[in-house]
């Protein structure tokens, strides 16, 4: 899953940064609105962490900018303003939550949990196609009994199909969501990692859940 990051205070943002990649997150992050205004117009995300009082464009108008367009990214808002009508602004302006500073890590991350979880329309981070189950909290993937052990991105992969099961993915909306800028590998590696997936998650198995749609991309779904 990729998450911008807009925190104007360095440390802050570091240390947010950091935590999340720590949770096997993609993140991008900047310091003022009109720098995440060029984030956001160059890639898809699937949360975006806003501070409210930023420079330039406030979060604020940042959000409503987003929701004016018909932009449905879920917004986490990350802010020190904790008055009852700072907290029903943000809300109104189209946010999804709001966390008032200084807050817990743990907090942070169940929110976003629970934010992701609800843009994929899920009461559980556990999913299920055919015999395959993942849970995205505990990072564990099961073939029926059979326990399977994925690299961090692998799993970051296989967490993007099964939240979107049934959907046709392209490569590069594949790739927006799992690396951010600053990768520079190369251009054909999702073709890689989804091999890498096939062996891990279809091989010995009767059904192939990860199929390639021709000209398109990959689709996780029990075969037609």
């Amino acid at each position: 899953m990729r998450i911008l990051v807009v925190e104007d205070e360095p440390k802050l943002n570091e240390l947010i940064t950091a935590r999340l990649r720590r949770e096997h997150y993609s993140i991008d992050s900047c310091l003022s609105g009109d720098a995440a205004m060029d984030y956001l117009a160059c890639a898809q995300y699937d949360l975006l962490v806003l501070d409210i009082m930023l420079p330039g464009i406030s979060g604020l108008e940042l959000l409503r900018s987003l929701r004016g367009r018909g932009d449905k990214t879920p917004v986490l808002l990350l802010t020190a303003l904790d008055s009852i009508p700072d907290r029903v602004s943000g809300l109104d302006s189209g946010a999804d939550d709001y966390l008032v500073k200084p807050f817990a890590f743990d907090e942070l991350l169940a929110r976003i949990r629970v934010l992701l979880r609800r843009s994929a329309g899920s009461v559980s981070n556990v999913y299920t196609l055919a015999d395959l189950t993942v849970d995205c909290d505990a990072r564990t993937v099961k073939r029926g009994e059979t326990n399977i052990s994925l690299s961090a991105k692998e799993f970051a992969i296989l967490e993007y199909l099964i939240r979107n099961s049934g959907i046709v993915l392209s490569r590069e909306r594949i790739s927006n969501h799992i690396w951010n800028y600053d990768y520079e590998g190369s251009s054909n590696i999702v073709d890689v990692y989804i091999r890498y997936l096939r062996k891990k998650i279809d091989d010995g198995f009767e059904k192939k859940l990860i199929q390639t749609v021709r000209g398109v991309g990959y689709v996780l779904r029990e075969e037609l």
